[in-house]
């Protein structure tokens, strides 16, 4: 960590983002004016590799939320294609240069399909040859491998890092936001906390939002990279070492949470849906350890905690961390009154997104569509 991160440090930040090329009225984290978000992920979807409608659509769709007076940010909670799409330089370029077409600042988290999935034969990875004892590859007519580096995972990850993330701590879209990442402000006990630029904290309109790299799935631990018998060192260091700054990206947040009183809520922001029927037991047992973490830091502080994540496709609005809710038995040591989930519909055509509003003044009683500061509506273009 550069310095110690305290709320007086989030301030300075904010306060210097006019600074930043392209960007208006700076940023205030104390301010009581409510702030409006666009929220959508899962997208561009596509049926096959060769599937670009959603692609082709989204041009039209940036101009809908651009022309939504009330969006100020836009949020991206991961999966620019399906996992019926190839993995490639090209299409992940193509989409950042569509997202600089967004008005207002653009925070995007990865997803599953453009790293951890990359190795799965659907997305242009390979399988494991029991003859060879080796990969084989998905080429094309002429040889070449069919995805980026073959699929390797570990290496589309650094793509997605070089596309989407080309100065840490500032998003993307048209007007640049200044953020925090963990690639700047880590804990120097931990100095491989700082490859994880894609984590980001922000203060607005007095509620703190926090980023983690959270793929779907299985948190990237039974996916066995290739369908290789066994597990490689690679994807299990992978797996620790991301959980384990994930883990401490959450603490940090929480801290600077209870440092300032005036704030009155957080946002996590991820991809996975950790709570998904359809993964069995155990893929819910790699998301165990973040949603340990989010559960105790959640009642720890005590005020409206609203978790945003994609993954599993569907809209739905829940508190999981909750007996009563049908999904507690999925992670069921843990009962979390100020805990509140939204499942951010995706893969769908015509594009979505949800509009979500912070109002520091407001306080909702806990409901499908309002929680404490925080109201939200689907929007369908």
């Amino acid at each position: 960590m550069r310095r110690p991160l305290t709320i007086a440090v989030i301030a300075t930040l904010a306060a210097s983002t006019s600074a930043i090329a392209g960007n208006g009225t700076p940023d205030n984290p104390h301010s009581a004016d409510p702030i409006t978000l666009a929220v959508y992920g899962d997208a561009p979807y596509g049926t096959s590799p060769t599937d670009t409608a959603e692609l082709l659509a989204t041009p039209a769709f940036i101009d809908a939320v651009n022309a939504d007076p009330r969006v100020q940010l836009v949020v991206h909670v991961g999966d620019i294609h399906s996992g019926k799409q190839y993995c490639g330089e090209a299409y992940d370029r193509a989409v950042a240069a569509l997202w600089r077409g967004f008005r207002a600042p653009l925070v995007y988290t990865p997803g599953d399909n453009e790293w951890s999935d990359c190795h799965k034969p659907a997305e242009g990875g390979g399988s494991w040859s029991a003859a060879t004892q080796q990969v084989a590859y998905m080429r094309d007519g002429n040889g070449a491998l069919v995805d980026f580096a073959g699929g390797d995972p570990l290496a589309n990850l650094d793509l997605v890092r070089d596309v989407f993330y080309p100065r840490p701590g500032v998003s993307l879209g048209r007007r640049a936001k200044q953020l925090l990442s963990q690639g700047q402000y880590f804990d120097p006990r931990h100095p491989d906390d700082g490859q994880f630029v894609e984590n980001v904290i922000w203060v607005q309109s007095k509620v703190l939002f926090v980023t983690i790299n959270l793929p779907g799935g299985s948190n990237n631990d039974q996916d066995i990279w290739y369908g290789a018998p066994v597990m490689s060192t690679r994807q299990s260091d992978e797996v620790a070492a991301r959980t384990g700054a994930t883990l401490r990206w959450l603490d940090q947040a929480f801290a600077l949470a209870q440092e300032d009183a005036e704030l009155r809520g957080v946002v996590i922001i991820g991809q996975a849906d950790m709570w998904d029927p359809e993964k069995g037991a155990p893929h819910h047992a790699g998301f165990e350890p973040i949603v340990r973490a989010i559960a105790d830091h959640t009642r720890e502080w005590g005020k409206p905690v609203l978790m945003l994540n994609g993954d599993s496709h569907e809209y739905r609005s829940d508190n999981p961390l909750w007996a009563a809710d049908p999904l507690h038995f999925m992670h069921p040591a843990y009962e979390v009154a100020n805990f509140h989930r939204v499942v951010v519909h995706g893969s769908t055509f015509p594009l979505e997104y949800l509009r979500l509003t912070v109002d520091p003044r407001a306080d909702a009683a806990h409901g499908d569509t309002a929680f404490g500061p925080f109201r939200w509506t689907h929007v369908i273009q």
